[in-house]
């Protein structure tokens, strides 16, 4: 199934994954093995696609795990149980606080604090990351208006959020009721935006800086990242990843000198 296919002149790279149930220890009837076979194929894909896995009963509590906790989240959108917390970014120079990058943290009334790891891919499956990315900006644009005027505030955009093509309006809102300067406001987003609709990116960045606000790439130097992002997209800042960051000063790492060619 891997190898290259020729489909009308072009080249297609075609990848699979499997999902596997056994009569009768995963199920007796079609529909039970089949509702096996499509969580053992959930967790295929989410062990990072390209494998194959066999059902377990723990696939099962998971799950009902993740059903739970996607019904209390649309839940703590309605309540507006969701905060944002910032985490400052410091000029090593002058020790001044130049910006504050928001962090979202839900805190369960029974579960109590539900880590970002857990809830935010939840979301991102379920697409309520949408409405709660769209939930932060506004909070985020709101919050920061009672700031200084010399702190801007950064906000993780989702590819999601781009896909669906209304994040310059939503921005727009949020900058209109907060009255927020966008200098103010920094939109980080992934590379992973870069893997849709490449117009309709294009059209989006172009509305974004329109808008005046300031665009940021998050953990470049990982994944698919490519210089080449940063001669299409009109950015203002590039967010080197940790993994380059950590141990850079140790003797024999050469994370520093790859640090350095990046910023040249």
């Amino acid at each position: 199934i891997s190898q290259p296919y020729s489909v009308e002149g072009g080249r297609a790279n075609i990848g699979t994954s499997v999902g596997m149930a056994i009569a009768p220890y995963d199920g007796l009837t079609t529909e039970e093995l089949v509702k096996s076979a499509d969580l053992a194929l959930y967790a295929a894909k989410g062990g990072g696609r390209g494998q194959y896995r066999f059902y377990s009963t723990d696939l099962k509590d998971s799950a009902q795990e993740r059903q739970e906790i996607e019904g209390e989240l649309r839940e703590a959108l309605a309540k507006d149980q969701l905060e944002l917390f910032y985490q400052p970014v410091v000029e090593a120079g002058t020790g001044r606080i130049a910006s504050c990058e928001a962090l979202m943290r839900w805190n369960h009334p029974e579960r109590g604090p539900v880590s970002p790891a857990v809830f935010i891919p939840i979301a991102e499956e379920s697409n309520l990351i949408v409405q709660i990315g769209d939930w932060a900006i506004r909070q985020a644009c709101a919050e920061a208006k009672a700031w200084p005027a010399s702190l801007r505030v950064a906000v993780n955009v989702s590819a999601h959020q781009f896909a669906n093509g209304k994040l310059a309006s939503v921005v727009t809102s949020a900058l209109a009721n907060s009255e927020l300067d966008p200098e103010r406001l920094e939109l980080e987003i992934t590379e992973s935006v870069f893997m849709g609709d490449k117009d309709a990116l294009e059209t989006t960045l172009k509305q974004l800086k329109q808008l005046g606000v300031r665009l940021a790439l998050d953990d470049f130097g990982t994944g698919y990242s490519s210089l080449s992002y940063l001669r299409k997209a009109p950015f203002d800042k590039i967010k080197i990843d940790q993994s380059f960051v950590r141990g850079c000063t140790e003797r024999g790492n050469n994370n520093a000198a790859i640090i350095k060619t990046v910023i040249d």
